[in-house]
């Protein structure tokens, strides 16, 4: 996420770094199926599972880029951001179905019921122009998560582990695991020919699927989080509560929600106590004035609604319902859904 309004989108980034990591999948699930049917190798044939099922999948981050693109209308006032989140998600399902399931289960048979390998030149000919094209796209991918670390002035790995882009942490986690994944293959494969034994072959099968079940149930849970409504990365909610009590207006933010309505947009909450010489059209003015510079600074930040609200201390109208018995009054005054450990979760705002 970033703080500054004059950064470019990086959506079209995005878009070219899956377009090129679905080419290359695609031609190289192509060769590892050829050679995996020649040599008859369980990991071969699990290898080319896992390039078919990154191939589906970022076909289905492709779509999630496209999806999260559309600009908003009347049926969805707040665009189809989390449309991106749904396709990746669905991504991330291809992976655990496709590529673990398979890669788990020809493992095992392999294993209970032997194999006859052939001849394993052409597997390992694969297995290194393989490791050349999934270098290629894994390199395509750091570039450009070191680029947004770079603006952002975070580590590439906490970038990739925080970024609200699912499209480049999609890429990054499974052009990771399929590097992997190949060296794995290729163990399996000197395995047997050291050992004349298919179960090496059906073990580098195996620990290939559960790498893809890993890096499946992961990317599966930082999706479902996002659609289910996660909030904006704490750095991003600290700058903005600092935006908006910065100003002399303002007494204190009694409560700030934020959360992710796609890959680079925040709508933003906030119940704010003005100072009592801060009324009628003054009021207006400061409300238009903080939006406007959340929004300015803040590239993601598309949504702004502003609440004018007492503080906790201050007294309130007979007419008003008083705070019910079961919330605890120490907890207004805190931002809500930063539960990040670098923050603590109900972190006080003063």
């Amino acid at each position: 996420m970033s703080e500054k309004a004059t950064e470019p989108d990086s959506g079209q980034e995005s878009f070219l770094t899956v377009a090129v990591a679905a080419g290359i999948n695609l031609a190289i699930a192509v060769a590892k199926m050829v050679a995996g049917l020649i040599s008859g190798s369980s990991a071969m044939l699990s290898e080319a599972a896992h390039s078919a099922a990154d191939t589906v999948t970022e076909v289905l981050l492709l779509v999630a880029v496209r999806r999260s693109g559309h600009p908003a209308d009347s049926r969805h006032p707040f665009g189809h951001g989390k449309a991106g989140f749904f396709w990746a998600l669905m991504a991330a399902g291809a992976t655990l179905l496709i590529g673990a399931g398979f890669s788990i289960t020809h493992g095992v048979q392999t294993i209970r019921d032997g194999e006859d390998l052939g001849d394993l030149k052409v597997s390992y000919i694969v297995l290194v122009i393989a490791f050349v094209l999934e270098g290629v796209s894994f390199f395509r991918a750091v570039h450009q998560v070191r680029r947004e670390a770079d603006r952002l002035n975070v580590s590439p790995q906490r970038y990739v582990v925080h970024t609200t882009d699912t499209a480049v942490k999609a890429v990054v986690f499974e052009d990771s695991a399929a590097l992997v994944g190949i060296g794995v293959a290729a163990l399996g494969l000197l395995g047997f020919q050291l050992t004349g034994s298919a179960v090496w072959d059906g073990l580098a099968s195996i620990v290939i699927g559960l790498l893809l079940l890993g890096v499946a149930l992961y990317l599966i849970k930082a999706n479902a989080s996002l659609l289910i409504g996660q909030a904006a990365p704490p750095r991003v909610q600290r700058a903005i509560l600092e935006e908006i009590t910065g100003r002399a207006e303002v007494n204190e933010v009694v409560e700030l929600l934020t959360m992710m309505l796609g890959p680079d947009d925040v709508l933003v909450a906030a119940k704010i106590d003005f100072v009592d010489e801060c009324s009628g059209d003054r009021l207006e003015q400061v409300s238009d004035d903080i939006e406007h510079r959340l929004r300015d600074r803040f590239r993601g930040v598309t949504h702004v609604f502003l609440d004018p609200t007492p503080g906790p201390d201050v007294p309130r109208r007979a007419a008003r319902p008083p705070v019910p018995s079961a919330v605890d009054p120490a907890q207004l005054g805190r931002v809500v859904g930063d539960g990040a450990a670098d923050d603590g979760a109900g972190r006080p705002l003063q």
